[in-house]
């Protein structure tokens, strides 16, 4: 049995955060055609300039609770909310690229209700999933690259027995749990450090949800997380 834990430390700083959950089993990760998910992606970028009505793009809510929230833990610098890094592109005119039809999905849903958002493949899970502060170094590559480049000390990090999945949150991600076109199995969550949110949240996963089931022809599960309610059976 493989299970996700969100370890105290994590509610210690953010006690009112919350976490969504999707596990997604057989799916079809491959493109039959790319058009519907550019689509999603399009719609979704119109749809994202609500959450960026300000400039600079810092002054901007979702923005600047996510920066607050980089501020109470150890980061490397530069790095960013993933909501942040989509935001930007947006704010500059450009498109969302196209990776795979779950990254699309997630990416477009992240961008719709401005809420981070990542996946991993959890048949590449060594043991259980935990989100909690690095003890630092941490075996990590990052996706696209073979060099080890391991989270610093007190970072916030998932992370398995294999070492780092993700950095800083969903900051960036590592090469050996990536999302790929032959992932059957998904791990995606959703981040919100604000649980006043928890109905965008909701609404957020409800969609990503019925996004992977009629796209990805996938059977689904989801599942939200907090202080009362910290892990979850992902495999059994």
């Amino acid at each position: 049995m493989k299970q996700f834990l969100i370890h105290d430390a994590i509610f210690d700083l953010f006690p009112e955060s919350v976490y969504g959950v999707v596990l997604a089993d057989n799916m079809n990760n491959r493109y039959a055609d790319g058009l519907p998910y550019r689509k999603l992606l399009r719609k979704a970028e119109t749809e994202s300039l609500k959450h960026i009505p300000l400039e600079p793009l810092s002054q901007n809510p979702v923005v600047a609770e996510w920066r607050a929230a980089y501020g109470k833990f150890k980061t490397k610098k530069g790095a960013r909310a993933s909501i942040e890094a989509l935001l930007k592109r947006v704010s500059k005119g450009e498109n969302i690229g196209s990776i795979n039809p779950l990254v699309d999905i997630y990416n477009a849903v992240s961008l719709t209700y401005g809420v981070p958002a990542g996946a991993e493949d959890r048949d590449a899970f060594q043991g259980d999933l935990r989100l909690c502060i690095a003890d630092g170094g941490e075996p990590f590559s990052l996706i696209g690259s073979e060099e080890n480049d391991p989270p610093l000390p007190g970072e916030i990090v998932y992370r398995d027995d294999g070492g780092a999945v993700c950095r800083c949150f969903n900051w960036r991600d590592a090469r050996r749990t990536m999302i790929t076109e032959d992932s059957r199995k998904a791990f995606i969550i959703m981040e919100m450090v604000n649980g006043s949110r928890i109905a965008v949240l909701e609404q957020a996963l409800s969609e990503l949800e019925s996004l992977i089931r009629a796209h990805l022809g996938a059977e689904t599960a989801r599942h939200i997380l907090n202080r009362e309610n910290r892990s979850l059976v992902i495999d059994a």
